[in-house]
């Protein structure tokens, strides 16, 4: 004989086995009972608080209780008029005056801050707040206020690489034993020459010598005036590798657009921002008697006064492979970049203060003006730019890099037309001339 299962039925219509929870039922409300004191703010009158603190009871106590609900404010309690119903709080609610109370002083009760209502704290982001955001005391979360900026030269970390102002050299790859040679037949020359000239009368050979050291002395100032054109050109027609097929240690030459590494650069003067690569030179011109900029100032001349040039670590995507791969040009590499600078400022002693930017710029270094004639000129590679790099390829780890070579790049030798090689150390960057027409949105 089967027993029956007890079953009930929710609120919703459906029926389930097992008895109600008892739980769920509905409870009576029930009232507080407990009496509240009201101590009007004194230590005294409040028991077990004035004997933590050792402060005698006061002789004169009020014990004034109240049944219902529970009041958080304090003061006297307002007369029920009469026929206002039981004590449950159901009747109408007698409204105190702000002036009301032991506590009303002179003036209107402040604002107290109770458990429920808005907090004043909240932020429109919904963060809690110890404070205003004004405020710098006891702050843990909110707006933050924006850093100050640093004033001077702008210092980078060793991820950066530092450039001076003649760290990109030019030179010439001659054979030693060669000048030597040549140097001691000049000399023999001389010597014949100026012999024969004292003991026969006849000079031609001693104007044959000069005529030749007249002429070796202009084929060695062509060379130095035509050296950077020279190394330029070479580079420019040098033909582009593709870096898919290209092996590792393989020397090549890539085209693309730069994006900038975990550290972007930003120009001095002129807050370029997203920079791979950044350069600005303070120059003057020094005439008969003048301060010199550095120790190598010439009279007549312009000379380097301060110079900021900064490259570190970026990317090239490759026109023909569409690969792309990381230039290591920071931390310190051998790097030989060929940007054309331009001339930002130009002051002379008629508009010396037509550029406050400028005069702030100088005072940001501790650099004097004075009467000095200068020229501030800046180069830079934006993001998005067209580059062309030249240097070793290196694959590790599935990750395609360009570093610098061991070996100088020659342009080689062209006796024709009286060009000596030509040599630079380092990984070759250079850049288009008008970068703003070039750049690319990336």
């Amino acid at each position: 004989m089967g027993t029956r299962i007890p079953s009930h039925q929710l609120s919703n219509g459906l029926y389930v086995s097992g008895r109600p929870d008892p739980q769920h039922q509905p409870r009576q409300p029930t009232l507080l009972s407990r009496a509240v004191p009201y101590t009007g703010g004194d230590v005294t009158k409040s028991g077990e608080l004035a004997k933590m603190f050792d402060i005698p009871p006061s002789s004169s106590s009020t014990t004034t209780t109240t049944t219902g609900s529970f009041r958080s404010g304090s003061g006297p309690i307002p007369k029920r008029p009469p026929g206002s119903g039981p004590s449950s709080g159901s009747g109408p609610i007698v409204k105190r005056p702000s002036g009301s109370g032991p506590n009303s002083g002179s003036g209107p009760i402040a604002k107290r801050n109770s458990g429920s209502g808005p907090i004043s704290g909240l932020q429109p982001t919904g963060l809690l707040t110890s404070g205003p955001l004004g405020s710098s005391v006891g702050r843990r979360s909110g707006q933050l206020e924006p850093a100050p900026v640093p004033k001077g030269k702008t210092v980078y970390g060793t991820a950066v690489t530092t450039l001076g102002y003649d760290d990109v050299r030019l030179g010439f790859k001659v054979s030693k034993t060669l000048m030597w040679m040549l140097l001691v037949a000049a000399v023999i020359g001389l010597m014949i020459g100026t012999f024969l000239m004292v003991a026969v009368k006849k000079p031609l050979i001693l104007v044959g010598v000069a005529a030749l050291l007249v002429l070796a002395a202009a084929v060695i100032l062509w060379n130095f005036a035509y050296q950077k054109r020279r190394m330029l050109s070479y580079l420019r027609k040098y033909p582009d590798a593709e870096l898919r097929g290209a092996l590792d240690g393989q020397f090549v030459k890539v085209t693309g657009v730069v994006t900038c590494g975990s550290l972007p650069l930003e120009s001095s003067f002129q807050k370029v921002p997203r920079c791979v690569y950044v350069s600005t030179e303070l120059y003057e011109y020094k005439g008969w008697g003048g301060k010199s900029a550095n120790p190598k100032h010439h009279c007549f001349s312009w000379g380097c006064r301060n110079s900021e040039k900064y490259m570190a670590d970026f990317y090239i995507s490759d026109f023909q492979s569409g690969l792309r791969a990381v230039v290591k040009a920071g931390y310190g590499a051998k790097v030989a970049p060929f940007v054309k600078e331009t001339t930002v400022v130009d002051i002379t002693k008629e508009n010396r203060e037509s550029s406050p930017s400028f005069v702030s710029w100088l005072a940001d270094r501790s650099l004097s003006c004075d009467d000095r004639v200068m020229r501030l000129k800046e180069g830079y590679i934006k993001e998005g730019s067209t580059v062309s790099v030249m240097g070793v390829v290196r694959r590790h780890d599935n990750v395609l890099m360009i570093v610098p070579p061991t070996e100088p790049i020659s342009t080689g030798c062209h006796w024709g037309c009286g060009l000596f090689p030509t040599y630079v150390e380092g990984l070759v960057v250079t850049c288009d001339e008008n970068q703003n027409a070039d750049v690319i949105p990336v």
